[in-house]
């Protein structure tokens, strides 16, 4: 058992369910929306009730955040860490634990947002067709060449776990993958981007891309909305103390007061355990 039931969707979650989101709803008249709890809505300008009767010209996504665009409107969603995407089919009219809000669509499913967790909960946003609202202090993407330029050419001094966990440094990396990416790449969490050599720059950058795209192609074979248990999506992520499916050293965690690193030694430190202060409390 983990601490961590309900993990955040990242990049490849929130890209996938916007196609599906897209694949669905791409054209469909929106009849109404339901606010059913408006401490999750973060705008007050333009009201949702403009959406009513628009048609959704698009979906898409950037980092974790999905992006509706309507008809003088757009509607954008971060699901947080506990934050899910229910596609009722056929459409309801319940208002369950925990609901946030419905799109009530005409001839098609409606789509119901909840909130499971109680902590970093999910928002969303009505903005004008040209506000970027939360977006605007994002930085780049993963697939980014934006983002290649700062793993080849940045002298960062944070550490790795860190820097990739900073939306406003690379939009849509979480914990999870940033606990894979690095243990992929045999590169320690606490280690700077400004001590690695220029092959280890590239076999980060190539790392993080082929760990994403793979949970992305993973991700694309998922119907519907998405749940509030997301599977065994990680290699490392929340396995401390399992053997190193590479190695089979015990894998090590860091523990921090709502999350958690995990690594191995023998692949990413040189044996090495990092300190975890959490652990040392409890040890005196």
């Amino acid at each position: 058992a983990r601490c961590y039931s309900l993990v955040m969707p990242e990049l490849p979650e929130m890209r996938a369910l916007s196609e599906r989101l897209r694949d669905t709803f791409l054209g469909a008249k929106l009849n109404r929306i339901d606010v059913l709890q408006f401490s999750a809505l973060k705008t007050v300008s333009p009201s949702p009730l403009v959406l009513n009767g628009t048609t959704v010209l698009d979906v898409s996504s950037y980092g974790k955040y999905v992006i509706i665009d309507f008809d003088p409107a757009r509607v954008m969603l971060h699901l947080s860490q506990a934050g899910r995407v229910e596609f009722e089919d056929p459409p309801k009219a319940t208002k369950p634990k925990g609901a946030l809000f419905r799109f009530r669509f005409e001839a098609r499913p409606s789509v119901l947002v909840k909130e499971f967790g109680t902590e970093r909960k999910a928002s969303w946003w009505v903005l004008e067709r040209d506000d970027d609202g939360p977006l605007q202090d994002l930085g780049p993407e993963p697939f980014s060449e934006d983002f290649a330029e700062i793993i080849l050419r940045a002298n960062d001094k944070r550490r790795l776990h860190t820097m990739l966990r900073d939306q406003r440094t690379v939009a849509g990396i979480g914990r999870g993958f940033a606990d894979d990416i690095l243990h992929r790449a045999k590169i320690a969490p606490f280690d700077p981007l400004s001590s690695l050599d220029e092959g280890r720059r590239h076999v980060l950058l190539e790392t993080t891309h082929a760990v994403l795209e793979e949970a992305l192609e993973q991700e694309r074979k998922r119907t519907g909305g998405l749940p509030p248990k997301l599977g065994d999506r990680f290699t490392v992520h929340n396995r401390w103390g399992q053997p190193c499916p590479v190695c089979g050293e015990t894998l090590r965690r860091v523990s921090y007061e709502s999350y958690e690193v995990t690594y191995c030694p023998a692949c990413q430190t040189n044996g090495k355990i990092l300190a975890d202060r959490r652990m040392s409390r409890l040890l005196r």
